[in-house]
């Protein structure tokens, strides 16, 4: 994986190597941090870098901070600005991933939020896919449970609560599969190690409500205006049992970094047929359209970096 060239920082554009953060920066130590992850998509046809939703994203790691308790002078426009003027310097030519970060940035330890100073940077790296088989995704059920609202906010992206996501997700793929589902502490489903979960049951797509522990996805949202608007197919919030997944006909993930991934096993088990469903291949093949900005329809989704 390359390294950005630069980086938006408090309000300045800098050489990416010429900026350092040191040993004892207090979010460092405490995970005290909110980020985002963005993804843009070259469209050779246009010759035009559009990135997916960048205001929503922005908003969100706003509100993310402020669970935090952080303060800043930003706006989710200026955050647009500022990754659109490093995006330009960039020059990309293919598919991207930008990670805002705001984090406490004073070099001083001790467990709090209150009275630290909180910077803001983003940056960017070439990004194709995220995950090699992602659509043949073998998913199993983690050991580890989803960290709760009242442990840690996981409706924000909050940097310290991706431990968790960390345990779920290495303890899958050393265990040969492509990452987990991952159980709330009163026993149903919340989400995978960092992306939202969708089945199918006799024509209804059922997701999980945002009571479960989840983070309140941008893709999630997305996902269930395409289908309500595209497929007319009813969308469902609920809490879903462990064992009623294994019934499911069709399973799907979402999330900014892998988009549409497709579930053909859990545990061993087929879904379905075991192989990709009608819903989830052509909901795929829907979105990466739509984030490309070819469907007209959605196309105030997709901001054009290049003039």
């Amino acid at each position: 994986m390359s390294l950005p060239n630069f980086v938006y920082l408090d309000g300045e554009i800098k050489p990416y190597n010429d900026t350092r953060i040191g040993l004892m920066t207090n979010s460092l130590h405490y995970g005290t941090a909110a980020f985002g992850g963005i993804r843009g998509y070259w469209n050779a046809d246009e010759q035009q870098l559009f990135i997916f939703r960048p205001r929503d994203h922005y908003r969100r790691v706003l509100q993310s901070a402020t669970l935090l308790r952080m303060e800043f002078p930003y706006s989710p426009d200026d955050l647009v600005l500022g990754m659109r003027e490093i995006l330009r310097k960039e020059n990309y030519r293919e598919n991207c991933y930008i990670r805002p970060l705001i984090f406490l940035s004073d070099e001083k330890l001790g467990v709090k939020l209150h009275g630290l100073k909180a910077s803001v940077a983003i940056m960017s790296i070439p990004w194709g896919e995220y995950l090699s088989n992602v659509t043949d995704m073998h998913l199993t059920f983690s050991s580890w449970r989803r960290i709760d609202d009242n442990m840690i906010p996981a409706r924000g992206k909050i940097a310290g609560a991706y431990v968790n996501s960390a345990l779920i997700k290495t303890d899958a793929v050393l265990a040969g599969f492509d990452d987990a589902l991952v159980l709330a502490e009163d026993g149903h489903l919340s989400e995978g190690s960092a992306m939202n979960f969708f089945m199918v049951r006799d024509g209804v797509v059922v997701t999980t409500e945002i009571t479960q522990n989840i983070l309140e996805g941008i893709t999630r949202r997305t996902v269930i205006q395409l289908l309500k608007e595209q497929f007319g197919l009813p969308v469902v919030e609920r809490t879903i049992d462990r064992t009623e997944i294994f019934l499911a006909d069709e399973v799907f993930t979402c999330g900014s970094g892998t988009g549409i991934g497709i579930v053909t096993r859990i545990d061993h088990r087929k879904v379905g047929t075991g192989k990709p469903g009608n819903v989830a291949s052509q909901l795929r093949e829907l979105y990466e359209n739509v984030v490309c900005g070819k469907v007209a329809q959605y196309r105030d989704w997709c901001y054009p970096v290049y003039e």
